[in-house]
């Protein structure tokens, strides 16, 4: 049996993709991040954006967690129609780090020794994680390459009018943010009913063939990665005030 890891935030979008793994696989061993304080958060936000856009972000955060609760239906509704499980799977060894840039993390694969690594969700792997990964490394981006780097591609490529390139990317990891050659890309299609919660969870079952082909791909040695010749882009979390600009102007919520 080959021998998969998966490093991920743990959320449900991700764990979709893991079942879906594990169905085709057998178990895989999972590295789940630990959240990363709020206020180490909110502080980098703040050096990176200014405070006019850092108080948009965070005002956006709020208003993120009443969408997420308003839109239960509407993920229940895509769980059925696609037959998607979204709980943690028993049967994986599930070893929680700090972070994946943190020595134990490094410490850990060294010793599971992987066929395959592939990312959902994580934070960006600093060179240290990287130089110690020894096998193909396969990141699952919410968003088309290079086109819609970054976070929230989904919402960004609908905000912007550019539903075509609404869509997933697999590609592999490189030291830039999603800026690795690609492997596999796929559309969705979401409905007028969708929003910035439920976006996640189409992406997530568009993601499972994909995260199939690429991982057998990397296992029997026949990856081949491509550029997609796309203008790049890195794009961050909305602010609240652009998001509901763009709702009330465009309908994309």
């Amino acid at each position: 049996m080959p021998s998969i890891v998966a490093l991920t935030n743990g959320s449900p979008h991700a764990w979709i993709v893991i079942n879906a793994v594990v169905e085709h696989f057998g178990p895989i061993t999972v590295l789940t991040e630990g959240r990363e304080h709020r206020w180490k958060l909110a502080r980098r936000r703040l050096k990176r954006h200014g405070p006019f856009t850092w108080a948009g972000q965070i005002a956006f955060v709020f208003l993120q967690r009443a969408i997420a609760r308003r839109s239960r239906a509407r993920v229940a509704e895509i769980i059925r129609e696609h037959g998607l499980d979204p709980a943690p799977n028993p049967r994986c060894e599930v070893l929680p780090v700090g972070s994946v840039n943190d020595p134990a993390c490094r410490e850990l694969l060294a010793r599971l020794r992987p066929d395959v690594v592939f990312v959902i969700g994580t934070r960006i792997i600093r060179a240290a994680t990287l130089e110690a990964i020894q096998a193909p490394l396969l990141n699952l981006h919410g968003g088309i390459t290079p086109k819609y780097r970054g976070q929230a591609g989904g919402y960004w490529a609908l905000a912007q009018g550019d539903a075509g390139h609404a869509g997933v990317t697999v590609h592999l990891v490189d030291a830039g943010v999603d800026t690795g050659d690609v492997l596999y890309q796929a559309p969705i299609r979401p409905s007028r009913r969708d929003n910035f919660s439920t976006y996640f969870y189409l992406q997530a079952a568009a993601f499972r063939p994909l995260a199939l082909r690429a991982i057998r791909d990397a296992l029997e040695g026949t990856l081949r990665p491509f550029q997609p010749g796309l203008p790049s882009q890195l794009y961050h979390h909305p602010t609240l005030w652009g998001y509901l600009w763009t709702g009330l102007s465009s309908g994309v919520w």
